[in-house]
């Protein structure tokens, strides 16, 4: 996840996260039958521990454990053309953040080989979408701003 700040921007690595995909690949185009990740949300890292306490209180890890993504539908799928094993799918679903859910279009590219499926992509966000205040610190002197991007590169098996 990356970010910006009045005094630079930022960045925090999910180390603890889980999923579950299930996929047909049995016809032309797979068939994604479900989808769901978890990032456990204090294992959120940026390497600086004040940051971090700042994104915890933001997110309300005390209530809010962990940030979810459940497939509802996938809304496109098609073959990347360099590519027998590649394409770009479009996946709609419920992202949790902080208690609080939204319905969102997740793109990202699909690989499959030899029994593993690999997922990345980048998608956008609002803070404020999912209630939450973008953390400040120095009595406000530092703020961040609402937009953070979330990347994600994920090997399933």
């Amino acid at each position: 996840m990356t970010g910006t700040s009045t005094l630079h921007d930022w960045e925090e690595i999910a180390e603890q996260k889980s999923g579950l995909i299930a996929l047909d690949n049995t016809a032309e185009l797979p068939k994604i039958t479900s989808l769901k990740f978890t990032v456990e949300s204090e294992s959120l890292k940026s390497g600086k521990g004040a940051m971090d306490k700042n994104t915890y209180k933001a997110l309300e890890t005390k209530d809010h454990k962990q940030i979810v993504f459940e497939l509802k539908s996938v809304k496109s799928i098609s073959p990347v053309t360099s590519a027998s094993n590649k394409y770009k799918v479009v996946a709609t679903g419920n992202l949790t953040i902080a208690g609080s859910t939204n319905t969102i279009d997740l793109p990202f590219n699909l690989t499959i080989n030899e029994g593993k499926v690999l997922l990345e992509g980048k998608k956008g966000l609002k803070m404020t979408d999912y209630k939450i205040d973008p953390p400040k610190a120095l009595l406000g002197t530092i703020t961040t701003g609402d937009e953070i991007e979330v990347h994600y590169n994920t090997v399933w098996k």
